[in-house]
């Protein structure tokens, strides 16, 4: 593996820490959808039946249920249930110790029908660094999954739910950092074993050509070797486990061929998609157009349950990648972030010549792994990259770097994405506009070195989708996509077993360390996918001038709102109490 990659993996896992033990419970209060307390807790009639209401089902009701879906029903038993000695499978002290060394790997969470990577929306439910003699409960996990293995399931759990009014989630990977696939007493239709991909000749007003229609479970890495095994590429993201199908694509999605192609919502002809009422319409540009255009980008688990999407191809074409690195060894600080800035401002001319550039800045060290560049050759990157090469070599920093071009696309980000592991870190993100690095990209690099100086990881996903659509309208997606160049994400540190730790590190990013970008940007936006879930101003910053728009085409096919999800077009008419009870505001 790269030298690069194994330190960045190394410093992504140090900001996983563990102190003294406490129990968690996630501050909610000052968020804009704040948790009531339970003294003020709604009337039960406005809330979602919740377990142990008189309106829940008995367990007959729900062995009819499971029997009409042919036994795909699934009960909740926490990931971490052997680690605790309550309530579920006895204490196992083998089994914990394997749990525990393979926690912070996706492949752990993604068979598992309940488990979420994000461990803040579990509020600390049987946490498996935790006593034994901690209570192991639900908590904030799901009560029942559904194995959904066609839209028919989807359905019947919609119908389900609809006629006990019990909380729907939509859950695929689990790979989600904002809480949008977990639920208290909700039941979730788990997509991820919906594996088909077909090759088609698509033919309509819009596009004609090579195109895949995905099922709801296809990862990325699936649909990238499907691809590659046609001759073809496909937009998808960064993550080989990531759902392309659901909550990325529905997010607006970001990813290595995006400057050459636009956004993975750019690429979609149609969904396959059960509304609220149970109805499998097709949504394409020119029939339901309205879902259409709500589903590419406007937010995932909001206007109903996507079945499948079909999304355009393009032909393979070789792809040059770079990877480099340098440190901050606490004398040269100065020329480390001017090395940063330089970086910075090469930005635009390297994602006009269609590459996607992925970086990182930590107090230690600053890494650009990958630059990928679809259709542009080795040479043609490196020129791109010679600005930094200057800057480091006349400023004495060393540095590593590695470009390479390939045949395919497939073999590239194959060599060039290192194993992922599961992000524990509190993040919060901005779109950052091309026109502050082009107008006074100093007031950015002051920014960025305070809060790196601060011991906060800095990322960047730099890219050009502007061009992709006719107009910034054209879809749902925040039309803010359009004059970004990068995608900023900061990353504070978890703690398992601390809870003020993990308070204060989410108050600092709402309160401190945001503000210090928002403030560049007025009237700005963040990637709804990659944002700080407690955004103040999350409609216009996640949504943009759309919203209402949005929220309109959601009323027309969720009038009941069965889809929510946290700040979700329509979710502020709903708020989620300290038990996890979805109730009307």
């Amino acid at each position: 593996m790269d030298r690069c990659l194994v330190l960045l993996l190394a410093l992504l896992a140090s900001f996983i820490f563990f102190g003294p033990v406490r129990t968690l419970t996630l501050d909610y209060a000052s968020s804009p959808q704040a948790l009531p307390r339970q003294a003020e807790r709604a009337k039960k009639s406005s809330c979602r039946c919740f377990p142990g209401d008189a309106c829940w089902p008995e367990p007959n009701a729900w062995d009819a249920f499971n029997r009409t879906l042919g036994g795909k029903l699934i009960a909740t038993i926490p990931i971490a249930a052997p680690c605790h000695n309550e309530a579920f499978p006895p204490y196992d002290a083998a089994r914990c110790d394997t749990l525990r060394n393979v926690y912070f790997f996706p492949e752990t969470h993604l068979e598992n029908p309940s488990s979420i990577m994000a461990p803040f929306f579990t509020n600390n439910t049987c946490n498996p660094f935790l006593p034994a003699s901690v209570p192991c409960t639900l908590g904030y996990y799901v009560s029942y999954a559904v194995r959904a293995s066609d839209a028919s399931d989807y359905q019947k759990t919609i119908a389900f739910t609809n006629k006990h009014n019990i909380r729907l989630v939509i859950r695929n990977t689990g790979h989600d950092y904002n809480g949008k696939s977990t639920g208290a007493g909700a039941v979730s239709i788990w997509t991820h074993n919906m594996k088909s991909i077909e090759l088609k000749d698509y033919r309509s007003l819009s596009f004609t050509g090579k195109a895949m229609k995905m099922s709801a479970g296809v990862e990325v890495k699936e649909a990238y070797e499907f691809a590659d095994s046609k001759g073809i590429m496909v937009v998808g993201g960064n993550g080989p486990t990531v759902g392309i199908v659901g909550g990325y694509t529905q997010g607006g999605g970001h990813g290595p061929l995006v400057s050459k192609f636009g956004l993975a919502a750019d690429q979609v002809l149609e969904w396959e998609v059960v509304t609220a009422a149970g109805r499998l319409l097709t949504a394409t540009p020119d029939q339901n157009q309205d879902l259409y255009w709500a589903l590419c980008g406007g937010g995932g688990g909001t206007y109903g349950a996507v079945v499948s999407l079909t999304a355009k191809t393009y032909p393979a074409t070789t792809v040059s990648s770079v990877s480099i690195s340098f440190t901050n060894t606490g004398n040269n600080a100065d020329e480390f972030y001017d090395a940063v800035g330089t970086l910075v401002k090469s930005l635009p001319s390297m994602v006009d010549a269609g590459a996607v550039v992925i970086w990182l800045v930590t107090p230690q060290a600053f890494l650009v792994e990958p630059a990928t560049a679809p259709g542009v050759s080795k040479a043609d990157l490196d020129k791109l990259f010679q600005p930094l090469i200057d800057n480091l070599q006349g400023n004495a920093v060393p540095y590593t770097y590695m470009s390479q071009e390939y045949p395919t696309y497939l073999q590239s980000y194959n060599a060039t994405n290192a194993p992922w592991n599961v992000s524990q870190n509190q993040l919060g993100g901005r779109l950052i506009p091309r026109s502050l690095i082009e107008k006074d990209p100093e007031s950015f690099m002051a920014a960025l070195r305070n809060i790196v100086d601060s011991g906060i990881i800095f990322s960047g996903v730099s890219f050009n989708v502007a061009k992709s659509v006719s107009s910034p309208d054209a879809i749902g997606a925040n039309p803010y996509w359009r004059q970004t160049l990068f995608s900023a994400v900061l990353g504070t540190p978890y703690s398992f077993t601390d809870e003020p730790a993990n308070i204060r590190y989410q108050k600092q990013m709402t309160d401190d360390l945001l503000p210090q970008l928002e403030r560049l940007t007025p009237n700005g936006a963040a990637y709804l996918n990659e944002a700080d879930f407690r955004q103040p101003d999350w409609k216009p910053v996640f949504y943009g001038s759309h919203y209402d728009r949005l929220n309109k085409i959601k009323a027309r096919y969720d009038p009941d709102d069965r889809f929510y999800a946290l700040q979700a077009v329509g979710s502020d008419r709903w708020a989620q109490q300290l038990d996890g009870r979805l109730c009307k505001v």
